[in-house]
């Protein structure tokens, strides 16, 4: 079955055409072929007749030869293939076929018309005495005449038959239906030939009104529906007919124009959304700046009040202890029993310094970013190193230091004293927040990144730090310890050599389980690094 709408209407039209055509045709010839055979029968009935009523006085005269003759002279017409009289024992009488002498039983086809029901019948109508057969490969039509008593057979002298006597013989004429069946062949071909010219000319017509009226307004209808999908909005569909198909293209032409309406809305409302986007985006921006500014401004005058408020601690210590000191002092000089006053204010001076040295110490590492020393380094030696360093300070601590260093470590480009100062303070974070007889891990292996890396773990086992404290461990001056137990700068100097290697640090902490800390550092050198500017690994001291 085709799949466009035109064919599919046409094959459909021209099937039923082709059916109704063929079905007319059919009963025509039919209906003909019955009319000419009816024909042929009243001429058959008409000849018997005549024959009959050409012997009626000859067989009255019982001059049988003469009736013979008449017979034999009709029989030799072309439409008469046969004449034969049957007398009523059924024995033939008389045949132009050569059978004469010959008794025929009463089943037999030209009797069985009148004796099929047991009995012979009197009278038979014409249709009812007729037959057809084949004979020598040709139909043939075959007409009984019953010769009827008559009271002149009755009363005649030559011959008596008695009065209960209907029939005295038969008369059976063969015409051939040669001439018949070649009209009804003609009339056959001829229908057959009239219902395809008709499907011909029918399908003709089909075809060239549906491609005019169905398939090319359809097929306008298409192409418009695919400019439609592709936004093509600018040409209309023309479809002039007033039936379905023009109504059709009518409202397909209103919803083009309201859509294209529509487009025009949406593409005015997208330029009017992007300008004010635009704008906006501008005034965030400007307001984002100012936000910058202004929470940099916040930050560095919470650094400098932190900053004053550390270092004014010490300071604040350095002069009390010094007025003590200018107290205890006379023009004799130190009173002996205050010497040993004198001592611990003097050893207090000295250690109030030593902690405001710590501050500008840390911050200055917390302010300087660069990385100048970095260099290709073993980060295991690194950290053996600064774990030796360290140990007496762990030992005093009771906290035992575990190394699980992968061997097959890959080089990484850092500035081992920076590096050494990472993990001094998570390893001694994680001592001071321990309890005595814990434990620290140091762990290191490489990175699960796409670039290359090497990944340092430090873990503890002490007290952990608080969730909401997590977020704010590497602020400056930031510290959970008692006051004058650190400078809380420890956390931030790690953050920032961190960063300035190009890596990155993470924390996981459970309170009363303890933190671990992963630090990533890249093994190639990172944003800002400036490789072969300092020793080897092996040349630090």
């Amino acid at each position: 079955m085709p799949r466009g709408l035109a064919p599919k209407l046409i094959l459909s039209i021209t099937a039923i055409v082709a059916v109704v055509e063929g079905a007319f045709g059919f009963v025509n010839a039919r209906i003909q072929e019955r009319q000419l055979l009816h024909e042929v029968v009243l001429s058959a009935d008409e000849l018997s007749n005549t024959i009959t009523s050409a012997t009626w006085h000859s067989m009255l005269a019982d001059h049988r030869e003469s009736a013979y003759e008449v017979m034999r002279t009709i029989g030799q017409q072309e439409e008469v293939r046969r004449v034969r009289f049957f007398n009523k024992q059924g024995r033939i009488t008389f045949s132009t076929g050569g059978d004469t002498g010959r008794l025929i039983d009463k089943s037999a086809e030209a009797c069985y018309l009148c004796h099929k029901e047991g009995e012979p019948l009197v009278r038979v109508n014409a249709p009812s005495r007729v037959r057809t057969f084949e004979e020598n490969g040709h139909r043939l039509l075959g007409m009984v005449t019953p010769i009827y008593n008559e009271p002149a057979c009755t009363n005649a002298a030559c011959h008596v038959h008695p009065k209960e006597q209907k029939v005295l013989g038969v008369l059976d004429i063969s015409v051939p239906l040669d001439r018949l069946d070649a009209e009804v062949t003609g009339i056959r071909f001829r229908s057959l030939l009239t219902a395809l010219v008709s499907v011909v000319l029918i399908g003709t017509c089909v075809i060239f009104f549906t491609r005019k009226l169905v398939s090319r307004p359809v097929q306008r209808l298409i192409e418009a529906t695919k400019k439609v999908a592709e936004m093509d909005l600018e040409r209309p569909v023309e479809v002039n007919s007033r039936d379905e198909i023009g109504e059709l293209g009518h409202s397909f032409n209103v919803m083009r124009e309201r859509l294209l309406e529509a487009q025009a809305r949406i593409e005015d409302f997208t330029r009017n959304l992007e300008r004010k986007v635009e704008e906006r985006t501008k005034q965030l921006r400007e307001t984002q700046e100012q936000l910058v500014r202004s929470e940099k401004l916040a930050s560095l005058g919470r650094l400098a009040a932190s900053v004053a408020h550390e270092v004014n601690n010490p300071l604040s210590g350095v002069l009390n202890f010094a007025k003590l000191m200018e107290r205890l002092l006379t023009p004799e000089g130190i009173p002996p029993d205050r010497i040993e006053d004198f001592r611990r204010y003097l050893h207090e001076i000295s250690e109030e310094t030593a902690r405001a040295g710590a501050i500008v110490s840390d911050l200055l590492a917390f302010s300087r970013r660069s990385r100048d020393g970095s260099v290709p380094s073993d980060l295991n030696e690194i950290i053996r190193r600064t774990v030796s360093v360290l140990s007496p300070r762990l030992a005093e601590a009771e906290i035992t230091c575990d190394l699980d260093l992968d061997p097959c470590l890959p080089r990484t480009s850092c500035d081992p004293s920076r590096i050494q100062q990472v993990i001094t303070n998570l390893v001694m974070n994680g001592a001071e927040a321990s309890s005595p007889g814990g434990r620290i891990t140091i762990r290191t292996r490489p990175a699960d990144t796409r670039e290359p890396a090497v990944e340092l773990v430090v873990a503890d086992e002490g007290e952990g730090i608080p969730e909401e404290n997590l977020s704010q461990i590497y602020d400056p001056f930031f510290t959970t310890r008692q006051e004058g137990k650190g400078t809380g700068l420890g956390l931030a100097v790690v953050y920032g050599i961190v960063e300035s290697h190009g890596g990155s640090i993470h924390v996981e902490s459970r309170v009363g389980e303890g933190t671990r800390f992963t630090v990533i550092l890249p093994c190639s050198p990172g944003p800002g690094a400036s490789p072969g500017g300092g020793a080897e690994d092996g040349e630090e001291g």
